[in-house]
C-alpha cells in the first residue's frame, strides 16, 4: 500500500507548483478567458465532485473565465498557502477554515470584499458567520459551509432505555448509565481531542482565552470545572474509557454507526458517513440535539466551517473574475446543490429549502445551530487547540493531573499570544 507514495507526493507538489499562480502567471493567452484558480480544500472523495460540476456550469455561463480547479488536502492547505502567498504565487481563491481566514487578513494575503460583488447579498447571510469572516472590522470571506457540535445519538437506543436526549452532562450521565443497563452498550464516547472539549468551556460561561481582554484563561476556575466535567465523563456505567490511540477518531465513529455506543459529539461532517452504518439506515433513527449544558446552564459549540477568499496579490482582471467565481459559489442555488449532494449545512437562510430540510440529519444541525458561538476575530485562535490536544489526551490517559496539564497549556498559550496576561 505504500509503494510509489514518495512519487506520488512528487507529482502532487510539481502540480500545485504548476497551478497555484494568480494574477499574470495564470496561463491566460491574449485576448482569451481569463483564468483563475481555486484551490478547495474539501473531501477529495465524498465532497470535491460536487464542486467540480458547479466549477463546470460557472465556466459555461462565464466564457470569459476559465477555472483551474485544484482539491488541496486539508491538513496541508493551510501551510500550502502561507507559503504560497509569501511568494506571490498563491491561488486566485481559496475554501478557507474559517479559523484561518482572520490569520492570513492579518497578513495581508486576502482582500478585503466589503461593497464587492462577492457580498452584494451578504443580508442573506447569517450574520454570526458574516462577523467571523471579519478583521479589524473589514470582511475577507463569503461564508461557504458552516458547521458546529452536537449531540448526535440513536433514538432506537435511547427509545429502548426509555431516555431522553439530556439537556446537562449530568443528565447524560445518567441517561448513559440507564441505557446500559437496558440495552448492554455505552451510552456515551467522548472525545480527549480540544476543539470536541470547547463546548465544556462555554457550558462553564469560559474560553480558553478572553480575546477582548487579552488574557489567557484556559487555567481560571471556571475553565479548570469544564475540563473536570470533560474528564469525569470517561469514568462510570455506561460511559466508554478515553481512547488515546491515534486512531481514537474512527474508533468512536465506527462504534456510534454500528450501534455499539448510544451517543457521541460530532459534527455535520459527518452525515453521510452516519447514513451509510448499519444503525441508521433508516435516517430518522439519527437524533440531534444540542450539546448538554454545564454548571452555568449554557449550552452551545464551536462554530466551524469554511469562506471563500479572494488572494489580494492577483492583479485586477483576476479578482474581478475571483469575485464573480465566488458570488455564484455562494448562491443560495448553489448552496442548495451542495447541500442536497454533500449533506453540509448552507450559510444562508435562503438556501434551506424544503428539499434541503428533508434531510433529517440537515433539518437537525440547522436546530442546533442557535447555540453555536462564533470564534474571536483572533488570528491566533485555531492554534491554541494544538498544545491543548496534547495536553488533554495526557490527562485523559492519566499520565498527568488536570492542573499539571492546563497550566503546561497555559505556558505554550502564551507563546503563541505574547501580548496577552495570564
Amino acid at each position: 500500500m505504500r509503494r510509489g507514495i514518495a512519487a506520488t507526493a512528487l507529482v502532487a507538489s510539481l502540480a500545485l507548483a504548476a497551478t497555484a499562480c494568480g494574477g499574470s502567471d495564470s496561463g491566460d493567452e491574449a485576448g482569451g478567458p481569463v483564468t483563475i484558480t481555486w484551490w478547495d480544500t474539501s473531501n477529495a472523495t465524498n465532497e470535491a465532485p460536487t464542486y467540480q460540476a458547479l466549477v463546470k456550469e460557472f465556466e459555461a455561463a462565464n466564457k470569459d473565465i476559465k477555472v483551474n480547479y485544484v482539491n488541496v488536502p486539508f491538513d496541508q492547505a493551510q501551510n500550502k498557502f502561507d507559503t504560497a502567498a509569501g511568494s506571490k504565487g498563491a491561488p486566485d481563491v481559496l475554501r478557507s477554515e474559517v479559523g484561518w481566514t482572520p490569520a492570513f487578513a492579518k497578513k495581508g494575503f486576502f482582500a478585503p470584499l466589503d461593497g464587492t460583488e462577492a457580498l452584494a447579498e451578504q443580508d442573506k447571510f447569517q450574520p454570526s458567520l458574516i462577523e467571523q469572516a471579519k478583521y479589524e472590522g473589514k470582511t475577507y470571506g463569503v461564508p461557504f459551509t458552516t458547521d458546529t457540535l452536537a449531540l448526535v445519538y440513536n433514538k432506537a437506543l435511547f427509545e429502548k432505555a426509555g431516555v431522553e436526549a439530556p439537556k446537562t452532562w449530568d443528565d447524560l450521565k445518567k441517561a448513559a448509565a440507564t441505557i446500559k443497563d437496558k440495552t448492554g452498550v455505552d451510552g456515551y464516547w467522548g472525545s480527549t481531542q480540544a476543539y470536541y472539549a470547547q463546548s465544556f468551556l462555554y457550558g462553564e460561561g469560559t474560553d480558553t482565552v478572553d480575546a477582548e481582554a487579552k488574557k489567557i484563561t484556559v487555567t481560571s476556575p471556571e475553565a479548570k470545572k469544564a475540563y473536570g466535567t470533560w474528564q469525569g465523563l470517561f469514568k462510570g456505567k455506561g460511559l466508554h474509557k478515553a481512547d488515546t490511540t491515534a486512531d481514537a477518531y474512527a474508533h468512536i465513529q465506527e462504534a456510534f454507526v454500528s450501534g455499539k455506543v448510544a451517543s457521541i459529539v460530532q459534527g455535520p461532517w459527518e452525515i453521510t458517513n452516519f447514513y451509510k452504518g448499519t444503525a441508521f439506515k433508516d435516517k430518522n433513527n439519527l437524533g440531534i440535539a444540542t450539546v448538554p449544558a454545564g454548571s452555568t446552564g449554557k449550552a452551545g459549540a464551536p462554530t466551524g466551517g469554511h469562506n471563500l477568499s479572494v488572494y489580494a496579490g492577483s492583479d485586477k482582471a483576476h479578482q474581478e473574475a475571483s469575485l464573480k467565481f465566488v458570488k455564484f459559489m455562494t448562491s443560495a442555488k448553489a448552496q442548495e446543490t451542495i447541500a442536497l449532494k454533500n449533506s453540509t449545512l448552507p450559510t444562508r437562510d435562503d438556501a434551506y429549502t424544503d428539499k434541503v430540510k428533508a434531510d433529517p440529519g440537515i433539518a437537525g444541525y440547522q436546530g442546533v445551530l442557535s447555540a453555536a458561538q462564533p470564534r474571536p476575530a483572533l488570528p491566533e485562535y485555531s492554534s491554541l487547540w494544538t498544545p491543548l490536544d496534547d495536553e488533554l489526551l495526557k490527562i485523559a490517559s492519566g499520565r498527568e493531573s488536570l492542573d499539571k496539564g492546563l497550566g503546561n497549556a497555559e505556558t505554550a498559550i502564551a507563546k503563541l499570544v505574547p501580548d496577552f496576561s495570564k
